[in-house]
């Protein structure tokens, strides 16, 4: 069961239908086969297993699942950050060029100005010695060889689009003189200070109460609008996936089980684990006491299962399922994707979370 989701869904901006990107482009992002693994005293730990996946030009691709599922470590190696001990295979390709061809220097020339992140904890990605302004301008700089008082008239433009009131006043500011939300202003203002193609958003509203990750969310697709950006959204709240996000891709164990759109996956779950992360979200209106979880708990990225890694805890599991891991296949619906040898069976049931069993809630 998904421990870290919230019974509180923030509202945000229904955002599926509009600025949809034109399929006939070639895409902004192509990710094809990743694999990146660990090497560590107790094994291979497979992070990411062959994860591919496309990104169009102003588009909003939600990447959901459990953690340790492979989420942002695949966009880490997107954006070169993964540490010389990681052993990375596949394509990275940004407008046709390879990331992971490029040198280290290039990569860097890449970050902030083509592809930005925005992370989970602000309070650690910001510098507490340094002003804001300072940071903020140091972002501008590190790219354009611009004088610091042109940069600082930057930042102050960038902290007004974020909604920081009196902009120039906060860039004298330190970073614990914000609050949380102030915080994550701040580094959605340093992330398209730049104005990248892409920006990646790692848990973009972790540790923030529901009023203000609304705010945070809005925002940023506020300033999606403003720069151009296509966003690659990180989270395990289905909620902020389906109000933000295009396309959908749900991950487990490292790799991709279930894409398509928004609309597909979550009204039409192919796969048995992404409707049981859809019936796992309590239902606030609801009078009953029950919950209906996922049981067991993700498989060790060192020691896989022979098959499908989701069997141990699938109530669909059948033989093949344990002998062979499934492909990601075509299924009844336009560029819908699931690896799962029983999808067919998942698309007859009307409301797929029925397969597991409600648990009474406070119940062992």
């Amino acid at each position: 069961m998904m421990t870290e989701h919230s019974g509180s869904t923030p509202q945000v901006p229904d955002n599926s239908a509009d600025n949809s990107a034109d399929s006939s482009k070639a895409p902004l992002l192509q990710v094809e086969d990743l694999t990146v693994r660990f090497p560590t005293e107790d094994g291979i730990v497979n992070a990411v297993r062959g994860v591919s996946y496309c990104l169009a030009e102003r588009e909003v691709l939600g990447i959901v699942g459990e953690s340790g599922s492979g989420k942002s470590v695949s966009s880490m190696a997107v954006m070169g950050l993964l540490p010389r001990s990681a052993l990375i295979s596949g394509r990275i390709l940004l407008e046709g060029q390879d990331i992971l061809k490029m040198s280290a220097k290039q990569q860097r020339s890449l970050r902030g100005r083509r592809v930005a992140m925005i992370f989970q904890d602000p309070m650690t990605a910001l510098n507490p010695v340094y002003t804001i302004g300072d940071q903020l301008a140091e972002a501008v700089r590190s790219h354009a060889a611009i004088p610091k008082k042109a940069a600082l008239a930057r930042a102050a433009e960038m902290l007004d689009l974020v909604g920081i009131p009196q902009p120039k006043e906060r860039l004298r500011a330190y970073p614990h003189e914000f609050s949380g939300g102030m915080r994550q202003r701040v580094m959605i203002a340093m992330a398209v200070i730049n104005n990248p193609d892409i920006i990646i958003a790692d848990e973009p509203t972790t540790a923030l109460d529901v009023t203000v990750q609304a705010q945070i969310l809005e925002t940023l697709l506020e300033v999606k609008d403003a720069v151009n950006a296509a966003i690659i959204l990180i989270t395990h709240d289905l909620g902020v996936v389906a109000g933000m996000a295009h396309r959908v891709v749900v991950m487990y164990a490292g790799r991709p089980v279930e894409i398509g759109t928004t609309d597909e996956v979550f009204g039409s779950p192919r796969m048995p684990y992404t409707a049981g992360l859809l019936g796992s979200i309590p239902d606030l209106e609801a009078t009953v006491d029950r919950l209906t979880p996922i049981p067991g708990a993700p498989p060790s990225l060192i020691n896989l299962p022979k098959g499908c890694p989701f069997s141990p805890r699938c109530p669909l599991v059948e033989a093949r399922c344990v002998d062979v891991e499934p492909d990601l296949q075509d299924t009844d619906q336009v560029s819908h994707l699931a690896a799962c040898h029983r999808w067919p069976l998942v698309s007859q049931l009307e409301d797929p979370s029925v397969i597991f069993t409600p648990t009474k809630v406070g119940s062992l």
